[in-house]
């Protein structure tokens, strides 16, 4: 995203940047190191190969994960957080605390 584009808020910024639910799980596969496609798409359950293609390429293009592709056949693709991704660790640290205590408090 173009830094014209980016709204003037921060929190709407973080939000523009991972604006659903399947870049937030593939961040939160991802910061465990590199994975193939097949494994994202096998963790991530119902996501469409079309959705998720799409979610990584935004995700590129955003600046918070890199693309190798391997020249084998067949292609082999590996997807990796940047630094900048992976500074967004705090961010699902918190939100995965956060839904603990929910769960807890729920169902107590």
């Amino acid at each position: 995203m173009d830094a014209k584009e980016l709204p003037s808020c921060p929190v709407e910024t973080t939000l523009t940047l991972i604006s659903n639910k399947w870049k937030v799980l593939i961040l939160r596969d991802l910061m465990t190191g590199t994975k193939r496609f097949g494994v994202l798409k096998k963790s991530l359950g119902q996501v469409s190969q079309k959705v998720l293609t799409a979610q990584l390429r935004e995700m590129e293009a955003d600046g918070l994960l890199t693309r190798t592709v391997y020249p084998e056949v067949p292609p082999r693709v590996e997807y990796t957080l940047t630094e900048l991704g992976c500074s967004l660790k705090p961010i699902l640290d918190a939100m995965w605390a956060w839904g603990e205590a929910y769960k807890t408090e729920r169902t107590e």
